[in-house]
């Protein structure tokens, strides 16, 4: 993220620790059903080819496959996710099997980022997220500090970053989970 300025902190890069950036904000929403994919193909996306991997869209969107026909879309920061938005406002039944999941009431979205990344989720959650075990592109749906999340893993080989989807009511406690955590790391 080219706006982010390289703070330092206790003699390190800002990205040598964990920064938290809340999306919560962003359009976000899913679509589920047996021609979603050939939907959001037709609406000019490139799609995972499996079940819990993601990509990154050439406008800055993401886009995370959570089964064989369910689909997650994340607002690119480039455009405030207005494409997304307009997917959204954009969707009719017409009863082709593809239905609409509205995802920005129901799911909060944070960012993570930051090369102690990988340690400060193993505080908060019992999945191996490390590079080597969870790479650039990984989708897992799993728990963290008690509730149900998505993580998906959008950094590359440089600084690692996920994106974490869960339970919008859930918002504050989850929030304080993470900044309870990112204490040890700053």
């Amino acid at each position: 993220m080219s706006s982010l300025k390289a703070e330092t902190y206790i003699g390190q890069p800002a990205l040598q620790r964990c920064v938290l950036l809340d999306l919560t904000d962003v359009p976000r929403v899913g679509f589920r059903g047996a021609q979603s994919a050939d939907y959001l193909r037709q609406r000019g996306f490139v799609l995972p080819d499996a079940p819990n991997r993601a990509v990154t869209q050439a406008d800055g969107s993401h886009i995370a496959r959570l089964s064989s026909t369910e689909y997650f879309l994340l607002g690119s920061l480039a455009d405030a996710g207005q494409r997304i938005a307009d997917e959204e406002a954009r969707w009719e039944l017409d009863h082709s099997a593809n239905y609409l999941l509205p995802r920005h009431d129901s799911h909060a979205w944070i960012q993570l980022s930051g090369h102690q990344l990988p340690a400060l989720m193993a505080k908060l959650c019992g999945v191996d997220l490390r590079p080597e075990a969870f790479g650039p592109g990984a989708v897992a749906q799993t728990s963290a500090a008690r509730i149900n999340v998505i993580v998906i893993n959008l950094g590359g080989d440089t600084v690692p970053t996920f994106q974490i989807l869960f339970d919008r009511a859930s918002h504050a406690y989850f929030l304080g989970a993470v900044n309870d955590a990112l204490q040890e790391f700053a």
